[in-house]
């Protein structure tokens, strides 16, 4: 499993995630599922969608 959440995203994915959290445990609703998700990807670096897309937004290793 490659890593295909980049820094600028995961900071991204972890702020969304906590705002779906606060949201679902405030309105009560499916939203912090979502939240949850978000979070978990952020954590791992890596997303499901991503891979299956060809999506990478982690900087690339530049051999010296």
């Amino acid at each position: 499993m490659n890593k295909n959440v980049g820094g600028v995203d995961k900071t991204v994915r972890i702020i969304a995630g906590i705002a779906a959290v606060g949201a679902g445990v405030y309105f009560q609703s499916w939203w912090g599922a979502v939240g949850l998700v978000f979070i978990a990807t952020a954590l791992m670096s890596w997303c499901p969608p991503y891979a299956l897309l060809g999506i990478n937004t982690c900087k690339a290793k530049t051999a010296e």
